[in-house]
This record gives structure tokens, C-alpha cells and sequence, in this order.
């Protein structure tokens, strides 16, 4: 799989649909922070001001913007900067699954999207780098993105066989599009993987360590397959990714490393192996060094937590 599809797929992204929200007047609501969850929304119709804990200044939203928050950082709707917020939680005490929130007498500005409950072991590691707000704009190459927003709500709303199956799988392809937006119509800017993705040969080179992780990759051999030197290759990676190659890979094939043996179906050797490490001593102190334990109390830890 490719980089980003290997990413998600780890982090387990499960869906809660959230009710629509429809506002009129003059309002506010504040969100609490929660933490191992990502929030994906698109305003379908209006506009209003979006607050995000950490964030020096509020983002302005209209119709067809649609915007990710992968931290779980608290964050305030508001047609008004100045209005008092309420709580989501006294506002949205009445919905239920699919359905939606008048508030006000609503008909001002609506909302729709889906929040995201992901595996807190691998959360901190691959959400640690991506922005704490990613604004998509309304731009002509949204159709898929609202296309997924209307079918989800309608899968949500109509309850029929295997709605539940349906809704969250386009929940799922709705957070996809957002980040495949974000990335192709804007250059991002920061220091992560996410970042790296932007970049034509640096996504080359994630690639490649994604499709086989347990090869003997090398510096040199990295920045031939890019078609980069050496020292440009180098510098270019550390100063989008955050470390050098080797250590991205090293860090991967740990996260690998985590999920294989959580799931139980490999032994520490197997693992090892699969993962390009000849002795399993030097696949423990790599891991132990990645993780803060060695496998197996790794493996312990997982069992004493399900």
C-alpha cells in the first residue's frame, strides 16, 4: 500500500456518526479536546468563524470548505467570535444517529461530517506530526468529497440494511478525500510524514519503504531510486520529515512491529525477520529503543490492557 493508505489503515480509524448541525442567529458552541480522535467537517451551506485550541487565529468558513482536526484539540463554531459559547454537549444532548441539531431555529449555516475514534498505540506516533487544523477550501475538485458527505448522511438518515456498514465506510473515504485535498491544492507547511507527501520524490522515497519495509535500504539506494544525490536526498528528508531516512525506517518497522504482534499471529522471530532484522537481539534493541520496552513486555502490556 502506499503511504498514507498504510498509515490509516494503522491507526484503525473508526467512525461515530455525528448529527447535522443547523444554526441560525447569532451562536456559538465549544467543543471539549478529546484525545485518539480525529473530527472530519464540511459546511454544506452558510458560513462561520472556527476557534482551535493552539491555533493563534480563528479560520473563517464558508460553503464548501471542509476542514480535519487530527489531534483532538478543543475547538469553538461561532457565527461570531464574540458570541459566549455553550457546550456541544447541552446542544447536541438531543441527537441521535443520522438525525440532526436545530439551533435557533436554524436555516443560517449547516454542518455535517463524522468524528474518528483511532488505536490509541499508534495515535501519538502518527498524528504527533500532521497540523492541528487542516482547512480544505471550496475549490471545483470537491465533488467526490460531497458526494461522500451526501451518501453518508443518506445511508445515516434512511437506516436500511447495512446502513451502519455503509456509513462508516464513507466516513472513512470522507477523511481520505479531505487529506488527499489538502494535499494537492496547497504546498503544506511543517515537519512530518504528512508534509513529506507533498513533495513528489520524498513521497517516492516513503513509498518505496512502505511497499517493503524489510529490505535492506540504504541512503544511496533511496536517493538513486528518487533520482536525487546523496547530500540533497539527506537534507531534503530531514528537513521535511523530521529525521534522517534510516531512522523513518527503523521507526516504521517498529510500528509494524507493535501491530504484528498485538494481533498475536506471528512469533517475535517471524516478526523479526519480516521486518529485514537477522538477529532477533538486534530487532529488541531497535524496538525497545522506538517503543520504550522490548517486545515481549510490549506484548504483556497489550495483554494486561484488553
Amino acid at each position: 500500500m502506499d503511504p498514507l493508505s498504510d498509515i490509516l489503515t494503522l491507526l484503525k480509524p473508526k467512525s461515530y456518526i455525528t448529527a447535522g448541525f443547523d444554526a441560525g442567529g447569532a451562536w456559538a458552541v465549544r467543543f471539549a479536546g478529546q484525545s485518539g480522535r480525529i473530527k472530519c467537517y464540511a459546511i454544506t451551506k452558510g458560513q462561520c468563524w472556527l476557534s482551535v485550541d493552539g491555533v493563534p487565529d480563528p479560520t473563517r468558513l464558508h460553503t464548501g470548505d471542509c476542514f480535519v482536526l487530527p489531534g483532538g484539540r478543543g475547538f469553538t463554531l461561532a457565527s461570531d467570535i464574540d458570541v459566549e459559547p455553550l457546550s456541544a454537549r447541552d446542544v447536541f444532548a438531543g441527537a441521535h444517529y443520522g438525525g440532526g441539531v436545530v439551533h435557533q431555529g436554524g436555516g443560517d449555516v449547516f454542518l455535517t461530517g463524522s468524528r474518528f475514534d483511532v488505536d490509541a498505540r499508534q495515535a501519538g506516533a502518527l498524528l504527533g506530526s500532521l497540523p492541528p487544523l487542516i482547512h480544505i477550501e471550496a475549490a471545483g475538485d470537491q465533488a467526490a468529497l460531497h458526494w461522500l458527505i451526501d451518501r453518508m448522511m443518506e445511508e445515516a438518515r434512511e437506516g436500511r440494511a447495512g446502513a451502519s456498514l455503509a456509513a462508516h465506510h464513507l466516513a472513512q473515504l470522507m477523511l481520505l478525500q479531505a487529506l488527499r485535498l489538502y494535499l494537492s491544492t496547497r504546498r503544506p507547511e511543517g515537519v512530518g510524514w504528512f508534509f513529506a507527501l507533498a513533495d513528489p520524490r520524498l513521497s517516492s522515497a516513503l513509498g518505496a519503504i512502505h511497499a517493503d519495509p524489510g529490505r535492506r535500504w540504504t541512503l544511496e539506494g533511496l536517493a538513486r531510486l528518487v533520482g536525487m544525490s546523496r547530500s540533497v536526498f539527506a537534507q531534503r528528508f530531514r528537513e521535511t520529515v523530521g529525521e534522517t531516512p534510516i531512522a523513518y525506517l527503523t521507526r516504521w518497522r517498529m510500528l509494524l512491529a507493535a501491530e504484528q504482534l498485538a494481533r498475536g499471529r506471528d512469533s517475535l522471530t517471524e516478526t523479526a525477520s519480516s521486518l529485514g532484522y537477522e538477529s532477533e537481539n538486534a530487532f529488541n534493541t531497535a524496538f525497545k529503543r522506538i517503543m520504550g520496552c522490548s517486545p515481549r513486555r510490549y506484548v504483556r502490556l497489550q495483554m494486561e490492557a484488553a
